[in-house]
């Protein structure tokens, strides 16, 4: 359900977190549904369960998951449309300004960005040139 690998660059808890959050976003999650229990996701991704109880706790705290006492927790209704909100906001905040001004820097058309290659991207790529060897330095012992 979930990629089994993790990476250095945040918390396991904090990784753990993001993937069910691209679940819910990728609509592999559906609101009502039940979220794997903590034991469940520790014993198959060999990780200490309270690592997985604090990602699951970030979901309550961000009001995407509820806690039914004796049942385990499920998937709230209108958690895919709070991320979905918060996600534009995040991306439009933080990502969308430096593709723009990439975009810019490049000169790209709005057509070449929705064919998604350039006019110059067509063409041949660029081959080095071969030095000429009457034009060369001669050798440093001939210096």
């Amino acid at each position: 359900m979930m990629d089994h690998e993790w990476n250095d660059d945040q918390p396991i808890y904090r990784q753990l977190r993001d993937r069910v959050v691209a679940m819910i976003l990728d609509g592999v999650l559906k609101e009502g549904d039940p979220l794997p229990s903590v034991r469940t996701v520790a014993a198959e991704y060999r990780v200490n369960p309270l690592t997985v109880l604090k990602g699951y706790q970030q979901l309550v705290d961000d009001g995407l998951v509820e806690t039914r006492r004796g049942l385990g927790m499920f998937i709230n209704v209108g958690a895919r449309s709070l991320l979905l909100q918060a996600e534009r906001q995040k991306f439009l905040g933080e990502e969308w300004p430096r593709i723009s001004a990439t975009i810019q820097r490049l000169g790209l058309t709005a057509e070449e960005l929705l064919k998604g290659s350039s006019p110059s991207s067509k063409a041949a790529p660029l081959k080095r040139a071969k030095p000429d060897p009457a034009k060369s330095d001669p050798p440093e012992e001939e210096r």
